[in-house]
């Protein structure tokens, strides 16, 4: 059971963790071999770390939803009664929700598509179905999360939320504590 609960709230933060390391390690890996006369260059390393990118991107998706930190104005919403607010948020987890889903719907022929041409990338010639499938993995981590949210918030309904200025104070605090901690 802590396995679960580990991997629902962190499993995005490791994967974009794991994938910035990368990117870091190849990027320093090349800069290194590039200036050794006797060793070619890697051939490979800036379209992986290319891919490694656009992975990190599609595995936002998930987090951003989770974490309640998509593109919003959410001064707007604390000037507003907390039952509007918590309607304003149940509506905005289903469009989320559906958008990605969507998403994830079409995704699925565009990973077909590009397996039935069997295309594969320029340097480290991998399939691009396989590049690509991580579209699809993110947007339906992403519609999980989403579903994940609605019931959050139509649990938590009747308990009052904090205002955006709330919520940032009480993130900077913990911030600041967690600098203090780490300190002594």
């Amino acid at each position: 059971m802590k396995i679960v609960k580990w991997l629902d709230e962190h499993m995005e933060e490791f994967l974009l963790v794991i994938l910035l390391i990368i990117i870091s390690c190849v990027s320093l890996l090349q800069v290194i071999i590039r200036k050794i006369p006797w060793i070619p260059s890697l051939t490979w390393a800036e379209e992986f770390c290319r891919f490694c990118w656009i992975w990190s991107v599609f595995l936002s998706l998930p987090y951003t939803i989770r974490m309640g930190n998509m593109l919003r104005v959410g001064v707007l919403l604390d000037m507003m009664p907390n039952v509007v607010h918590k309607v304003i948020n149940i509506v905005v987890d289903f469009v989320t929700t559906g958008s990605m889903a969507l998403l994830a719907y079409h995704s699925v022929a565009v990973v077909q598509s590009i397996k039935a041409s069997g295309e594969p990338s320029p340097a480290m010639l991998w399939p691009m179905w396989i590049v690509y499938s991580v579209m699809l993995i993110g947007f339906v981590l992403a519609v999980l999360r989403g579903i994940q949210q609605i019931v959050l918030h139509i649990k938590h309904f009747n308990e009052k939320e904090l205002s955006t200025l709330e919520q940032t104070m009480l993130e900077a605090a913990e911030e600041a504590a967690l600098a203090k901690g780490g300190e002594e």
